[in-house]
């Protein structure tokens, strides 16, 4: 797919899809395992109608009510992606270990195994068409969403996996230990996935509160101001940049020198060259470049860099 809302709008059909079967299948089998993942495929399908609203408000322009843009609401429906699935699992943790106290429950494997074929099929087919789609769009809403597909696979591998096992216990005569093996397989899901709803909001989290990009991002972008300002006498340079969703903003303040007075035409050709250089790192960009001969910009404590540039 070639575009995003086509390509979000797959994921969130898939999403429904799942979620439905899920449910009919835990009301068949009793598995709270099923349960678990045809909610996370549910709340993901009501999250999906709300990014793709998301992803056509980050297209447009800035207005009256937003001047800076939609950018945000990218970060803001990540971090509800990541508080929702993260509240998920712990209840289902906690559902799990309750169950494993009292005793299990119950399972119809020859079912369980059905719709967890069927689940980790699809889950897996959704991931391959996200990896596609990232060739043709790139957007953080879709990377969220393959990276939810692909937990999505092994959450769903390992069910199918450890519901053969129950069919092959019932086949060793191993009954005494079949109750467990549904909320064990859930405790063990949850532990070992429980890092990506955390990471995932995280790093929204992180995004809304304007934080700097991490340094694979931000230190190439430095050296492009460096690189565009490498002929030009400067007494400090300091760089500023937050990415809020896909857009990143720099802010650059080029301190310059007392003696040194360029026209406005000399600074508008050096916006120019740094604009042009930053986007040869990344984009979509808004670069911001102010010059001034007030050292009070240099003060340390007010940005992120400072350097030092001498034709």
């Amino acid at each position: 797919m070639k575009t995003e809302s086509r390509t979000l709008a797959f994921s969130a059909l898939m999403a429904l899809l799942i979620g439905c079967a899920g449910i009919v299948a835990t009301l068949a089998s009793n598995s709270q395992a099923i349960l678990l993942d045809g909610l996370f495929n549910l709340i993901y399908f009501s999250i999906a109608l709300v990014t793709i609203k998301v992803s056509k408000l980050a297209s447009r322009p800035d207005s009256e009510s937003y001047p800076f843009g939609y950018s945000y609401f990218e970060s803001l429906v990540n971090l509800c992606k990541g508080l929702l699935i993260l509240g998920v699992s712990i209840f289902a943790l906690v559902d799990a270990i309750a169950a494993l106290l009292t005793g299990g429950r119950e399972i119809a494997a020859g079912l369980a195994v059905i719709y967890a074929l069927f689940a980790t099929v699809s889950c897996s087919f959704t991931a391959w068409v996200m990896h596609r789609s990232q060739r043709h769009v790139s957007s953080p809403l879709v990377a969220a969403d393959k990276l939810n597909w692909l937990v999505n696979s092994v959450i769903s591998a390992a069910v199918l996996a450890a519901f053969c096992l129950v069919m092959l216990f019932e086949r060793l005569g191993w009954l005494a230990i079949l109750p467990y093996v549904d909320s064990v397989l859930v405790i063990a899901v949850v532990v070992l996935c429980l890092g990506v709803p955390v990471r995932m909001a995280s790093q929204a989290l992180k995004e809304l509160l304007n934080k700097t990009p991490e340094e694979s991002i931000a230190e190439p972008v430095r050296q492009a101001v460096a690189n565009a300002l490498a002929n030009t006498d400067t007494q400090q340079v300091r760089v500023r940049m937050v990415r809020p969703g896909r857009l990143l903003y720099v802010m650059v303040h080029v301190v310059l020198p007392e003696a040194s007075r360029l026209s406005i035409t000399n600074q508008d050709a050096l916006r120019a060259r740094i604009d042009d250089e930053v986007r040869r790192y990344y984009s979509p960009v808004v670069c911001d470049v102010v010059f001034t001969a007030d050292t009070r910009w240099a003060v340390p404590s007010c940005g992120l860099l400072v350097e030092k540039h001498r034709s």
